[in-house]
């Protein structure tokens, strides 16, 4: 019986060192737990997964090692022949306890998660720019303030054109769905937002680093769902400004080559 217990002590200790280690390497550039934020509410949303999580190893491994003393200081084998266990029915303060602190634990994680929501997914009114993000079956459209649209259509076969933003430049996101329910997901910058037909959800970004981040729609919404990737691409300003005017180059329609000069 002990060098049972002993082997499965052994094994569970491996699989949680290998969890640790794990949880410090890049798999497919997406760190399996959570990556690393480059928005403040990316930082928030990390922060509170954070501080749910330490809190719920903690109690489970309490309760985990707390369970295994009972099961090896009360077993059969150390017992005599016969032996019966003292017989309690009931203790009042101590049922009292065991309700109450997982009751404030649970309202304190619901509090504490709900003041994050309310702050990092409401309108904001200090943006520096704003941009409309639309779903569809498959993709996403990004339509800037000055008309400028970028079509990101899905796509298993390579990267989708990447939504792109100024560093160190509040970005309001405002989020429609035109067909069915999409959501937004950047794990580095937000959480999901939903797209929603007829009802706009807002967050917003802001990247004080130039880089490339990856997401995907977050909800399940048709063959092509799997195709609906999302790519977030930062740049320095004045790189940004002449990849806008790349854009509305491409946008406007060129003048043909045999226009005479009007007289």
């Amino acid at each position: 019986m002990t060098s049972r217990v002993f082997r499965a002590l052994i094994t569970f200790g491996g699989l949680v060192a290998l969890a640790v280690a794990l949880s410090s390497c890049d798999v497919g550039g997406l760190h399996p737990i959570f990556p690393n934020p480059v928005s403040p509410n990316g930082q928030d949303i990390y922060n509170t997964y954070l501080g749910i999580s330490i809190p719920a190893i903690v109690i489970f491994l309490g309760v985990e090692l707390a369970l295994l003393w009972v099961v090896l200081r009360y077993r059969r084998s150390t017992q005599p022949a016969g032996y019966i266990p003292p017989q309690v029915h009931g203790n009042v303060p101590l049922e009292v306890v065991w309700t109450i602190i997982p009751l404030i634990i649970v309202l304190a994680i619901a509090g504490y998660s709900f003041v994050e929501l309310q702050k990092d997914f409401q309108p904001i009114s200090n943006q520096q720019m704003t941009v409309i993000v639309s779903g569809h079956q498959f993709g996403w459209n990004y339509e800037y303030e000055n008309g400028v649209v970028v079509h990101q259509e899905g796509t298993l076969a390579g990267d989708v054109t990447p939504f792109v933003v100024p560093t160190h430049t509040l970005v309001k996101l405002q989020f429609r769905g035109t067909d069915v329910i999409h959501s937004w997901w950047v794990p580095a910058i937000s959480g999901k937002t939903d797209a929603v037909p007829g009802y706009d959800n807002f967050s917003w970004l802001k990247i004080d680093q130039v880089g490339t981040w990856r997401g995907e729609c977050a909800e399940l919404c048709g063959v092509g769902h799997s195709t609906m990737q999302i790519i977030v691409q930062s740049m320095d300003q004045n790189d940004f400004n002449a990849w806008m005017d790349q854009q509305k180059s491409a946008a406007s329609p060129s003048a043909s080559p045999s226009a005479s000069p009007s007289k």
